[in-house]
């Protein structure tokens, strides 16, 4: 028989059942559309052989006023710097905690656990990070030098009282002391938060008398926040906020740059004025004020703070949040929601999104400075991270769909949509990151499901793929990131791939343990994964198409055979495998997958094979080194063979 010919659109429909999504793609990974046809995405690697120690959850790509380009990293623990192959750590010490000159130390023989004593309260936690400098008097019988502590990082291990905590060190101590006196200055680490989203539990967070008289609540809910940085650029110096927390500062043209921390106040502008607690901040693109978002109704009040409060500085003064007749300071209040979750840049507006509606803040000039308008109402942002801008259009994943701004609110159509949010976790919608990737056109959103703690899943909208097609181009996959950056000041986009079972390398933290390792990745290079370690390794990619019929008709009336098939690649590097999966019935799990999967090259012309059934679909896949395609059409040969 002549050979027939099948068409399949661009994009997953998984709204349908595998037959019902007629002439659709139904599954992939690691596939992305362009032209109209699937394809392998390009691979990544590691820029440097170091990875990185915790949860990486913001990149942000900035220059110096010398050209010199930098891209600001935040983990759930550390701010640190990506300068020319090398990281940086310029993370803020916690001033309000350090304690200077004296402590205690106990040691045990034999073990390389040891407690520091300190004359005052400290305030840390397990996991917290603790410096220490200007180290003198260590006990010679511990068999430590002051060597061994001097300048270095250790994890915070446990605390055994307010005033005391343990840290691990490399070797066991060969000698016992109990609070022998040492001279050292304690610094901490300013506290980000932790790597997941998470419920809170102890006392305060359910209603009063639920649990037992003295107990610590068992449920609750309230949510508490992962660890998250917001970052922007004022000028040449990088702006950078804890979410609930402070905001910091670093210069690039400091003498020795890079040997000097991220800090509340820095050389160029006036003695620090800046709230104490805010949820993000961003500086405005003209008119150059700091704008808080969530933040103290009472500046340097940590406790005034009010989720739903824009508080912004004096034009061109960072520092200035006095509200005077003679500057242009000012707050302003949103209405609806319960606390501001994001915003972005967009032309001339900065789009702010609640957790139910949307509002654009322009500038307009005094005496009001900036006007609000609430432009979407149930339209909330399900995380910080969760919306990206691209030309003027802002795109952005809420508690229950995808939704666009383009001057007007607009729900985006998705036929992905219950496959996404029946699958994902919203009480860790703070961990769900957006990304663009202009190259190919797509906007992407990395999210964890219900059940993973992290990011282990994502979904891809195509913007330029998508006219004339039903539901758009949606497509998705299991290559989750944590952090993401487009290409902009750097030539390909740059992401992070958490891996909560590994050892980071930097910065180097003494006793680290269950901290977890991100590996930096630069994208669109090459066919594979290649690791810091200089290894490589296989991408694996798929997509598996609709269960359209055999019989040509249309109505499965007919068992049909087939004899042979024709591939079509519109590009192929190394080879692809071709699966077949034959079926009888649509709700037939067990499928025949005559004689599958077939291995093609770029010299196979045709396949035979000899295959019985109503119902076939074809999954294209690839899980070699070296190997990339892009495929093109699909033919088969097919004959009646009876009702039976």
């Amino acid at each position: 028989m002549a050979l027939t010919e099948f068409k399949i659109a661009p994009g997953l429909d998984k709204q349908n059942t595998s037959v019902g999504a007629n002439a659709r793609w139904v599954d992939s990974d690691n596939v992305r559309f362009r032209y109209g046809l699937p394809e392998k995405v390009g691979g990544w690697r590691s820029p440097t052989t170091d990875t990185i120690v915790g949860m990486s959850r913001k990149l942000f790509p900035f220059a110096d006023l010398l050209g010199n380009k930098y891209i600001a990293i935040g983990t759930d623990k550390f701010l640190l710097l990506y300068f020319e192959g090398q990281y940086y750590d310029i993370t803020p010490l916690d001033t309000d905690r350090t304690q200077l000159l004296t402590a205690e130390i106990t040691t045990t023989i034999g073990s390389n656990s040891v407690t520091i004593t300190l004359p005052l309260e400290h305030g840390a936690q397990p996991g917290d990070i603790v410096y220490f400098t200007n180290v003198l008097l260590i006990p010679p019988a511990t068999g430590y030098s002051s060597s061994d502590f001097d300048n270095k990082s250790f994890q915070v291990i446990s605390v055994p009282t307010a005033f005391s905590l343990t840290i691990n060190l490399p070797t066991n101590a060969s000698g016992a002391v109990t609070n022998d006196p040492v001279s050292m200055d304690t610094q901490f680490y300013e506290v980000v938060g932790p790597k997941t989203q998470t419920y809170g539990y102890g006392w305060g967070t359910d209603t009063w008398g639920a649990d037992g008289w003295g107990d610590a609540s068992s449920s609750t809910e309230v949510i508490l926040e992962p660890g998250l940085w917001s970052f922007d650029n004022y000028g040449e110096v990088l702006v950078a906020t804890i979410n609930n927390s402070k905001t910091f500062t670093w210069d690039p043209s400091a003498i020795n740059p890079f040997t000097i921390r991220a800090s509340t106040t820095t050389t160029n502008f006036e003695t620090n004025s800046n709230p104490t607690a805010s949820r993000f901040t961003l500086v405005s693109p003209t008119t150059r004020h700091l704008i808080h978002f969530g933040t103290e109704t009472t500046i340097g009040t940590s406790t005034s703070q009010d989720d739903m409060l824009i508080r912004f500085s004096n034009q061109e003064n960072i520092n200035e949040y006095t509200i005077l007749a003679v500057n242009t300071a000012g707050s302003q209040r949103l209405q609806d929601g319960t606390k501001i979750m994001g915003a972005v840049k967009s032309k001339e507006n900065i789009l702010v999104w609640t957790d139910t509606a949307l509002y654009t803040m322009r500038q307009v000039g005094p005496p009001f400075v900036f006007g609000f308008e609430q432009v979407g109402t149930n339209c909330g942002l399900v995380g910080q991270n969760a919306v990206i801008e691209m030309d003027g259009v802002a795109y952005w994943m809420s508690q229950k769909g995808f939704f666009l701004f383009d001057g007007t609110v607009k729900s985006m159509s998705c036929m992905v949509q219950d496959y996404v949010f029946d699958d994902l976790d919203i009480t860790k919608g703070q961990q769900v990151m957006a990304g663009l990737n202009k190259l190919y056109n797509e906007v992407i959103w990395y999210y964890p499901t219900n059940n993973s703690e992290y990011n282990d899943r994502y979904v891809t909208y195509n913007y330029s793929e998508s006219s004339g097609v039903p539901g758009g181009v949606w497509y998705v996959g299991g290559e989750a990131r944590s952090s993401w950056i487009d290409a902009n000041l750097y030539k390909n986009p740059f992401g992070t791939k958490f891996n909560s079972t590994g050892t980071g390398s930097f910065p180097t933290i003494i006793g680290e343990t269950g901290l977890g390792q991100s590996v930096f990745f630069e994208h669109e290079l090459g066919n594979n994964q290649v690791n810091a370690d200089g290894s490589i390794t296989a991408i694996n990619s798929y997509i598996q198409s609709f269960d359209f019929d055999l019989d040509v008709q249309g109505n499965g009336e007919f068992f049909l055979a087939m004899r042979r098939f024709v591939p079509d690649f519109k590009e192929l590097t190394g080879d692809a495998k071709v699966t077949l999966n034959i079926k009888q019935y649509p709700s037939q799990t067990g499928t025949v997958t005559a004689l599958s999967p077939f291995t093609i090259t770029s010299s196979t012309t045709k396949i035979d094979t000899r295959a019985r059934g109503r119902f076939i679909n074809l999954k294209i896949e690839n899980d070699g080194v070296n190997q990339s395609w892009r495929y093109g059409t699909f033919r088969l040969d097919l004959q009646p063979d009876g009702r039976r």
